[in-house]
């Protein structure tokens, strides 16, 4: 005998329908299908992770050899850049020491390469790796610094809209400009970053943090979003290391926030109305525990496999009404992240 489909399967089979119509009609960007419907760009990413949607099933047909193959050769021509890029900077060690020592300049230059990437608790990839680069100078307390975020494979998540879906992605930029002033054991940072992100409104932050030099090393941090979605980011982080043979150390931390957005961006999901109409998002939002082992492999290079864990902090960071996050950004989920950082210091 048929079995009738519960009311709730079939207001399901309308929105996924509707979902892919719009898609279709807007050539599988978004953005733009997003705004069709009404609804955010990382709401449309999250209901087609829940649906299952993807281009080339949509189409009913393989997809081309040709592409899967991409991925995997701009993978090889990555990890060889990376190989030769190391490979120069461990050879300038003794350069770099020397220009250090004259000019006060410090630095340093990584690459890290994990199972995904997540910001704040917020899963922005998913079954892809996460090679992130990054460079840092300093002077007498002043710092400068870039950080950028390649997806090898991009596909949507509750929180992630791609910007170039099934494909390689360098899709986030970052740069950071500080000052540091250190008396005794406080030290006070106070600084500016932007985000170049791709798969959503680029943004900048000011941010002011305040680290006591004991043990666990707390830092207390205060972000303040100034430009596309206006809020305020409180985290606080404890580290510490201990070695564990000759130069090898064993490397935790841990972290705890809390967010309070002030935008109407930050509007919460409201049953009532079936739309991000209710009251502005406001939780303590994401821990984090991590360790890794640091090993030295030359005088100015070193390894860290590390492993993390991220969660939620409270049940509305977590929260889920009727399918839909309660959190606009989506929902924050309990994620292991690993993999390892390469850095040259100077």
């Amino acid at each position: 005998m048929h079995q009738m489909k519960s009311l709730k399967d079939k207001v399901e089979d309308i929105e996924r329908e509707a979902i892919i119509n719009a898609l279709r009609g807007c050539k599988w960007v978004m953005a733009k299908a997003a705004r069709e419907l009404g609804i955010t760009e990382r709401m449309i990413g999250y209901k087609m992770k829940k649906y299952g949607i993807r281009r080339w099933r949509m189409n009913n047909v393989n997809e081309p050899e040709e592409n899967k193959n991409t991925g995997e050769k701009e993978n090889m021509k990555n990890v060889k850049v990376l190989i030769l890029l190391l490979s120069l900077l461990l050879s300038s060690s003794s350069v770099s020491n020397l220009y250090a020592e004259e000019t006060g300049i410090t630095g340093s230059a990584s690459v890290g390469i994990f199972n995904r990437y997540i910001f704040r608790g917020y899963e922005l990839s998913n079954d892809s790796i996460a090679i992130q680069p990054a460079l840092s100078v300093s002077y007498k307390g002043f710092s400068a610094a870039f950080w950028g975020n390649i997806d090898s494979d991009e596909h949507p998540t509750q929180s992630f809209v791609p910007d170039r879906e099934g494909h390689k992605s360098f899709n986030e930029t970052d740069i950071t400009l500080s000052y540091t002033y250190s008396v005794e054991k406080l030290s006070l940072t106070g600084g500016y970053i932007y985000y170049g992100t791709k798969y959503a409104q680029e943004t900048e932050e000011i941010f002011l943090s305040a680290s006591y030099d004991v043990i666990t090393k707390p830092t207390l941090t205060v972000y303040r979003d100034i430009t596309s979605y206006p809020g305020t980011y409180i985290n606080l982080y404890l580290s510490h290391s201990a070695k564990i043979y000759k130069d090898i150390t064993l490397d935790i931390g841990a972290s705890a926030s809390y967010f309070v957005g002030d935008d109407g961006y930050w509007k919460t999901y409201d049953s009532s109305t079936g739309a991000y109409t209710g009251e502005k998002y406001s939780a303590f939002h994401d821990g984090m525990v991590k360790a890794g082992i640091t090993i030295p492999v030359a005088k100015n290079f070193s390894v860290q496999p590390v492993a993390q864990y991220w969660f939620p902090l409270s049940s509305n960071s977590e929260r889920i009404i009727d399918g839909n996050p309660y959190n606009p950004n989506g929902q924050i989920d309990g994620t292991f992240v690993w993999g390892v950082n390469m850095t040259f210091t100077f």
